[in-house]
């Protein structure tokens, strides 16, 4: 069992930044592929980003490309989430999910893959 806690969300500014945590406890961070998601009032949780288990490879949704970064350290057992540039369309609860690395395509955007989500920490962008 893998317990996944976001943390640093909060309220800011438009343009502003933040940076999300997600810390892991239970299994070997290191076996899994990580991701963000969000899920804004009223809207479907959506893709942001993810990485694979070494962090070596990333990838975003459009709508964050070249304003968001994920990194991790696995010694650590952290993934983080570096939110720049923030607009009001990117108010929303952001989770963390974890999936066991197969070895095999990881597809990243779809939320069935992943064994284990955070309850998710709030981000709100105000103008």
């Amino acid at each position: 069992q893998v317990l996944l806690e976001e943390s640093g969300g909060g309220s800011v500014q438009v343009g502003g930044s933040l940076r999300l945590s997600c810390t892991a406890s239970g299994g070997t961070f290191g076996t899994y592929n990580m991701a963000w998601f969000r899920q804004a009032p009223g809207k479907e949780r959506e893709f942001v980003a993810a990485c694979s288990w070494s962090g070596g490879s990333t990838w975003y949704a459009d709508s964050v490309k070249g304003r968001f970064a994920i990194t991790r350290d696995n010694t650590k057992n952290t993934v983080w989430l570096q939110m720049t540039s923030l607009n009001p369309e990117d108010t929303a609860v952001y989770h963390c999910a974890a999936e066991q690395d197969s070895r095999g395509p990881f597809y990243y955007t779809q939320q069935s893959i992943y064994d284990y989500w955070g309850q998710g920490t709030q981000v709100t962008v105000s103008s």
